[in-house]
């Protein structure tokens, strides 16, 4: 076994990796980027090097620079996770060239199965099912449409190299085609390197369904049961959960053998994972090899009781793989787990990757059912540069209702303050009747988005007075501290119940909700209120808060709630839904301000990709105006009225920060 190792990643993946390596007594090489100098990976590793600039082309793509570190480290072998390096197949010969052991296949294997095209085609020479579509070498815009109207609408385009969702588009109709193809070309460029695309035929309501490969140098080759990603939106996975609630053990069995037959058709070595497109009838057809360890590898490990990373440091140093894992296809899986990704974006935004420090980042503990797999801590930075996830939360137990159940209960522990989250998303989500059903298609989330963004009116309005409830008995309770050290404790001018004298006392609650400020009178205190709010009258009675628990008794019914009070933010959760209010000042000052009907900004820091209107330009409202690239991911800005464009204020290649004016419209007369 190796003595050290170089983890050519960062964040969750690295910070993953070492957690394995501990165990096993392996020393870490951890290397950084300018923006992750106090990262997490660079903390928990024995070693890390500074390889460049913030960028990832400046930074964790710079293949001599890793390979430099591994040498004056001393490492034996590099880790490359998944992301960067990790299907380079260059890299991985570098590696090997240098004396070092690239901990996966090899830099040939890579290569082949490295492009979508040609394992595509290397899987239909094979026998293995394959979705009709082009995977040739040319690229000419005009030869691609021509196939596209071959192949019939839909149809998708994808990069051929890379993975996770990047370089993807479905297209409708011809009149679509062109567009779609140069922004997939663009952000594979940015995203992989290389801007090849393949088309192929799309499958109607296709489930995604994955099933991970090992290989080791003694001629085994296994396959470690399925994982069900078919959660998506826009291609990204959002719940990866094992067993597949679709599959019986026939279809198991036979993508099975399919998938351990593309392994031994290419000598397979190391973990990697062969995914299936199956249609609505169980016919099933190869979409791409992704030769690394894949995000959601947890919920394997937590059904099968392994550890993929071992399994992957253990074959990279020679070694067979288990007899235990040998010819007991398929592996008998203990219950069912299922995994989230808590991701730094605002989903009543379209999902917009946000950035900044997390003020408060609270996970629930880890146990038997829960695992938490992650790269930052309560302060850390969520960068601009690199994925925005925060964390990964993967649950466990004996069958799949309970596991979604410990789900449901995991995520109502979440807290993220700083830069917003998607966890009320997530709830949303798991609680949905398409999800608990485990009928869900790859393209679901996108046809109905409106089903998981938003809460009822009604839903609404309990958590709001929930919140002035909590929002009320939190201020008694830090007056009274307050006046402890006072002295004289007992005071009226101690109180916070708005006493006058004469007549009974009145305060005003003031909350934002997404903006909106909303007043509440309150007459009481000590749990005993009476509120109104737009000449309704609310009787309160009972109102406690304890554990983080809020108890109110509303017109004589009682409600539970978690309440969580940081700073000026109060976040309610009946179970189902939870909301966030902000205390505002009792008293509001009006302010004037400019109309953004004018202006275009940036809705987040990233770099102007595409300009695709001049000054003088007449708009009308919705047209495309910039394309911006953020968090790997491509943003289109669009006009907010009609008019005509006064200037346009960026340029192809800018970086700009957060709301800077990017285009300016002539005023409204």
């Amino acid at each position: 076994m190796f003595k050290t190792i170089l983890i050519a990643n960062r964040g969750e993946i690295a910070c993953r990796i070492m957690r394995t390596c501990r165990r096993l007594g392996i020393r870490t090489v951890a290397v950084y980027s300018e923006a992750d100098a106090t990262a997490q990976h660079v903390r928990q590793a024995d070693m890390a090097f500074a390889i460049g600039g913030p960028a990832p082309a400046d930074s964790y793509l710079r293949q001599q620079a890793i390979l430099d570190a591994a040498r004056q480290s001393g490492a034996e072998a590099i880790h490359p996770g998944y992301g960067f390096l990790s299907e380079n197949a260059d890299f991985a010969d570098a590696v090997s060239a240098a004396g070092l052991t690239f901990i996966g296949p090899g830099g040939d294997s890579m290569r082949r199965m490295g492009s979508k095209a040609g394992a595509k085609d290397l899987m239909a020479s094979h026998g293995v099912p394959v979705v009709p579509g082009y995977t040739g070498e040319s690229q000419d815009p005009s030869l691609l449409a021509r196939e596209a109207e071959r192949i019939g609408f839909p149809l998708m385009i994808k990069a051929a190299h890379g993975g996770g969702g990047k370089g993807m588009r479905i297209v409708h109709q011809a009149d679509e085609f062109a567009a779609n193809l140069e922004s997939c070309q663009r952000e594979a460029k940015n995203a992989f390197g290389r801007d090849r695309v393949l088309l192929e035929r799309y499958v109607r309501k296709p489930r995604h369904i994955e099933f991970q490969i090992f290989g080791d140098r003694h001629g085994n080759a296994i396959h470690l049961n399925e994982r069900e990603c078919s959660a998506q939106r826009r291609y990204q996975k959002v719940i990866e959960e094992t067993p597949s609630p679709f599959l019986d053990h026939d279809l198991r069995k036979r993508m099975g053998e399919a998938a351990v037959a593309a392994a031994r058709a290419l000598d397979y070595v190391n973990a990697g994972t062969v995914e299936f497109i199956v249609g609505e009838s169980g016919d099933f057809y190869f979409m791409e090899i992704n030769t690394r360890l894949q995000v959601e590898h947890p919920v394997t490990e937590m059904v099968l009781g392994l550890d993929l990373v071992e399994l992957q440091l253990r074959v990279a140093a020679g070694e067979a793989l288990p007899d235990t894992l040998l010819g007991q296809q398929p592996l008998a899986a203990h219950g069912h787990a299922v995994e989230v990704r808590l991701y730094a974006e605002d989903p009543d935004q379209g999902f917009l990757p946000g950035s900044g420090s997390l003020q408060t980042l609270t996970l629930p503990a880890p146990s038997r059912n829960l695992r938490i797999d992650s790269g930052v801590i309560e302060g850390d930075l969520v960068t601009v540069f690199y994925d925005p996830m925060i964390a990964k939360l993967i649950a466990w137990d004996s069958d799949r209702n309970l596991a979604l159940e410990r789900m449901r209960e995991a995520l109502a522990n979440v807290q993220v303050r700083g830069p917003k989250s998607n966890v009320a998303f997530l709830e949303r989500l798991l609680r949905h009747p398409v999800v608990v059903a485990g009928s869900i298609d790859t393209g679901y989330l996108d046809r109905h988005l409106d089903e998981f963004i938003g809460a009822g009116e009604s839903d609404v309005d309990a958590l709001l007075i929930a919140a002035c409830v909590a929002c009320l008995l939190h201020e008694e309770a830090g007056a009274s501290e307050s006046a402890q050290g006072h002295v004289d404790p007992h005071s009226p001018w101690n109180r916070t119940d708005g006493w006058r004298l004469g007549h009974p006392g009145k305060r005003i609650v003031a909350l934002l909700d997404a903006g909106q400020r909303i007043e509440i009178a309150a007459h009481g205190s000590a749990g005993a209120y009476l509120l109104t709010r737009d000449a309704h009258a609310i009787r309160i009675d009972n109102a406690l808060i304890a554990d983080r628990f809020l108890s109110v008794c509303r017109d004589g019914v009682v409600a539970r709630y978690k309440a969580f009070i940081d700073g000026d933010r109060i976040t309610i959760h009946d179970g189902t839904l939870r909301r966030s209010f902000e205390k505002a000042p009792a008293f509001a000052f009006v302010e004037s301000s400019a109309s953004n009907s004018d202006r275009v900004l940036a809705p987040m820091p990233g770099r102007v990709v595409l300009v695709k209107a001049c000054a003088g330009d007449e708009i009308a409202e919705g047209d495309e105006l910039l394309i911006m690239e953020a968090m790997k991911m491509e943003l289109t800005l669009r006009s907010p009225r009609a008019g005509r464009i006064d200037a346009i204020q960026a340029s192809a290649g800018d970086f700009v920060e957060a709301d800077a004016v990017l285009v300016r419209l002539e005023a409204l007369s």
